[in-house]
């Protein structure tokens, strides 16, 4: 098992350098045909880690809904944005996740020293530093992918009461063949991303 330690690698190379507060940032609903892209940042203590906290698409459903507890419990500092599907449509989804990011960033209560992201270039008033996989390789970047993932997970879930048709609450708005197939059936809902689902409702 991953400790929380072996993901604190880049963030030692940061703290020896002097930087203090370090914050990590990601998102989560980049590729759905429904819902919003969300976007978090973070900025943890690393004096004090979390055991369990990883990659979130690495970390069971039970298991994020109780880190996202503690870390909003222990987090220096935390913003989550999520852009939904008319700004998503109307920018285009990786602009869309670029401003996403940038104001979960620039809205946190306090002002980071340096921010660590997953291969992006972002239009902040921050240094940044750049991983590839951060989710899977920075402590920073793995609690927020947490908390975007459950932030988002539970927006999805209400959805799937309000749209029970689309099976929401097991694919979170991606598109499985059960999506697909509703989609193709039912139409699309006011959550869909047209940009997404034109070429599906085409061929239906």
């Amino acid at each position: 098992m991953v400790k929380a330690q072996d993901l604190m690698y880049y963030e030692n190379q940061l703290l020896e350098k002097g930087y203090k507060y370090i914050c990590g940032v990601d998102e989560v609903g980049r590729g759905p045909l429904a819902g919003p892209v969300t976007c978090a940042a973070v900025i943890m203590p690393l004096d004090d880690l979390i055991e369990g906290v990883n990659d979130s698409k690495k970390v069971s459903k039970n298991k994020r809904e109780k880190l996202y507890d503690v870390i909003m419990e222990k987090a220096i500092a935390v913003s989550v944005k999520s852009y939904d599907h008319e700004r998503i449509d109307e920018m285009n989804i990786l602009n869309a996740t670029k401003a996403c990011m940038a104001e979960a960033i620039t809205s946190l209560s306090v002002s980071p020293d340096i921010v660590i992201v997953d291969a992006l270039t972002l239009d902040i008033p921050y240094k940044t530093f750049g991983i590839i996989h951060g989710d899977a390789l920075s402590y920073s970047i793995a609690a927020a992918s947490i908390v975007a993932k459950v932030t988002r997970d539970r927006f999805m879930t209400e959805m799937a009461e309000k749209y029970p048709q689309y099976d929401f609450e097991h694919n979170m708005g991606y598109g499985t063949a059960k999506h697909i197939a509703a989609l193709k059936e039912f139409g699309k809902t006011p959550i869909h991303r047209n940009s997404f689902i034109k070429n599906i409702l085409i061929n239906k």
